[in-house]
């Protein structure tokens, strides 16, 4: 047939299609099962392929292909050169096709462990899963793990596609034998339908027709489940109307709009609608599009909604239905898909992003990981490489929200880490925690600034870094004594001192590292309430925990010092005899030889002191204070 009359066909489908709405359906399973084999099927038997596109093909399949003198429908989607050559999905591809009773998009991800990330991307906007199954390998910890983030990511309905069933002799023991495993782990996850289908992507049994070699199989085809498949109870439409906002649009000053996606539910004009945050109400006067204005606008569609009155309103916040509306608190619990080879570390400092809601954020405590084998809890202290498991968050400010479970768009974020700005980590909220909506700030009559008006100083934290050994207490003890001598109110925090009392439970992992020093910087806070200068000499080896502590005071009031000696002369010192303890193996994750030093980047104060006296560092110290107003 020629390209023009299949465009036409074509055309004339697209214009049928939609009977049962669009279906976004993902592909996941272990390497080498058959996803984009199976997707490239999908689009050579809908007949979407035009002439010239097939042709490609069928020379890329005799350049690339592993399927001898056949099409190798892979190839369909595997479209970048490492993937052809290692014969491996490493991105998410997306493909769109149709049938006459429906359109679809489908996204082909990744199977191998080191790209779980993107699976987890694919699975966050789709609808349905095709978990492939080798019929030869049988269910692998990859089709467990992709099992679980799908049904995470809130996918109701899936397929167990157990392909490859020609190499098998079309056994339908084999089949039964592999759906029972398969059932036997996923079937109390939640699903609302798991649906078994023997199937053979290369040569399209059971895909568009019926298998002749698998005549024992009763139930449908994968396009008969697909074209069929009730989804409308999952659609965002029938939640309640959520408005993150993007963007305060003011073009001119006749004009304030507020731009975004309607995350769920229906907004028109003269709907009453109110700010989440701060409860401020108002009423829809316009639905704003780049065609004009509209009557409504649903789940899905970018508009700027025109309220009738002034309110303040910025990015970030959420519009919301005022008869249904969100959680706001600062403190909940989330299943977390950690993504990242550094792994997560509870206490230490995140970025975390939920719609426009960008925020501070650490994780409390890590309650339990999951086994992927086996889906059973297992204690942790921290969470690595595509691990999962139920944490408990704290943010610096509320956050508005749903749960997961109720709204996808609202109820998911994305942690991110403060310095590579690499997302690390996927999160879905389960719930908010009670206690955070009971718990309030008191006023006090005596505040700091009159506590530090009364001592005639400045409040600071002077936060003192570097190697074991580099003079670090010292230096902080010369500069406290001097201080004192000056009339000045002073509190000193040491690394060994506070290991004998406050944080007496706490090794020296990196867990516990950072655990340490979020206890200190809470301690140190509310020495700078009351008015003190507090001195605090800490390896502190991590940049996030000395940034959480500066961000913990206000502007200025961290004066981070960099206490910096080489290693070697650290070692050369070595006043408590540590180094020679971890180079004989005795101290285990020692900073400086098997636990990593990050050294300051901008430190207000730089000592280097291989060349510089205790006395003269700490005078320079005092001299930074007097310049920076601390002291007279």
């Amino acid at each position: 047939m020629a390209d023009d009359a299949i465009r036409t066909e074509v055309t004339d489908r697209l214009t049928r299609a939609g009977e049962n709405g669009v279906l976004r359906v993902i592909t996941c399973g272990s390497v080498d099962d058959g996803k984009s084999t199976l997707i490239g099927r999908l689009l050579f038997d809908s007949k979407l392929l035009f002439e010239d596109q097939i042709k490609i093909l069928e020379r890329d399949s005799r350049k690339h292909g592993t399927a001898g003198e056949e099409i190798d429908f892979a190839l369909l989607l595997d479209g970048l050169e490492a993937e052809r050559e290692q014969g491996i999905t490493i991105d998410v591809a997306y493909r769109f096709f149709n049938t006459e009773k429906r359109k679809f998009i489908v996204a082909d991800t990744p199977g191998h462990e080191q790209y779980t990330r993107n699976m987890a991307t694919g699975a966050s906007t789709a609808d349905l899963a095709i978990i492939l199954v080798d019929a030869r390998k049988g269910v692998l910890t990859q089709t467990k793990r992709h099992t679980y983030i799908a049904n995470m990511m809130g996918i109701r309905h899936a397929v167990v596609a157990v392909n490859k069933m020609d190499l098998v002799d079309h056994s339908r023991a084999r089949f039964h034998e592999i759906v029972s495993e398969y059932l036997t782990i996923a079937e109390d996850l939640g699903f609302a339908s798991i649906t078994p289908i023997p199937i053979s992507a290369r040569y399209g049994d059971n895909i568009f027709a019926r298998s002749d070699a698998m005549k024992w199989h009763d139930g449908p085809t994968l396009m008969e489940h697909l074209e069929r498949v009730d989804t409308n109870v999952d659609k965002e439409a029938a939640y309640a109307f959520r408005f993150p906002v993007q963007w305060v649009n003011r073009p001119n000053l006749d004009f304030r709009g507020f731009s975004g996606t309607v995350a769920s539910g229906e907004v028109s004009p003269g709907d009453d609608v109110v700010v989440a945050h701060s409860g401020k109400s108002a009423q829809i006067a316009r639905v704003v599009t780049a065609d004009g204005d509209r009557d409504s606008a649903t789940a899905g569609e970018a508009v700027t909604l025109v309220l009738d009155r002034e309110i303040d309103i910025a990015r970030g916040d959420m519009l919301t239905d005022p008869q249904q509306r969100p959680e706001v608190s600062d403190q909940f619990a989330a299943e977390i898909l950690w993504m990242t080879d550094e792994e997560m570390l509870p206490g230490r400092s995140y970025l975390l992003k939920a719609g426009g809601q960008i925020v501070p954020a650490s994780v409390t405590t890590l309650k339990h990981k999951l086994n992927v084998n086996s889906f059973e809890k297992e204690p942790g202290k921290s969470l690595k490489l595509n691990e999962i498991g139920v944490c408990t968050l704290s943010t610096s400010r509320p956050i508005a929200f749903d749960p997961y479970t109720d709204q996808r768009e609202t109820g998911s974020f994305i942690l991110i880490d403060r310095f590579t700005n690499q997302t690390v980590g996927a999160g879905m909220i389960e719930f908010s925690l009670r206690r955070a909506s009971n718990i309030h700030t008191h006023a006090m009559d005596v505040n700091k600034d009159r506590r530090a008006g009364m001592k005639g100083q400045k409040p600071a934290v002077l936060w003192f870094t570097g190697l074991s050994g580099a003079g670090k207490s010292t230096i902080a003890n010369l500069v406290e004594r001097k201080l004192a001598e000056a009339g000045r109110h002073t509190y000193s925090l040491d690394g060994d001192n506070v290991r004998h009392g406050l944080n007496k439970d706490l090794g020296f992992t990196d867990v516990d590292r950072v655990e340490n020093i979020r206890r200190i910087g809470e301690v140190a806070k509310l020495f700078v309430d009351a008015g003190l200068i507090v001195t605090c000499s800490f390896i502190s080896p991590f940049r996030s925990e000395r940034q959480m502590v500066r961000e913990q005071v206000e502007a200025g009031e961290f004066v981070e010092i960099f206490v910096d000696a080489p290693l070697e002369v650290c070692i050369e010192r070595d006043p408590k005899g540590l180094y020679k303890k971890a180079q004989a193996g005795e101290i285990k994750n020692f900073t400086g030889f098997d636990s990593p030093y990050e050294a300051p980047e901008h430190a207000e104060i730089h000592l280097k002191t291989d060349d510089l006296s205790a006395e003269d560092a700490a005078e320079r110290v005092i001299e930074e204070l007097i310049a920076r107003g601390f002291i007279g």
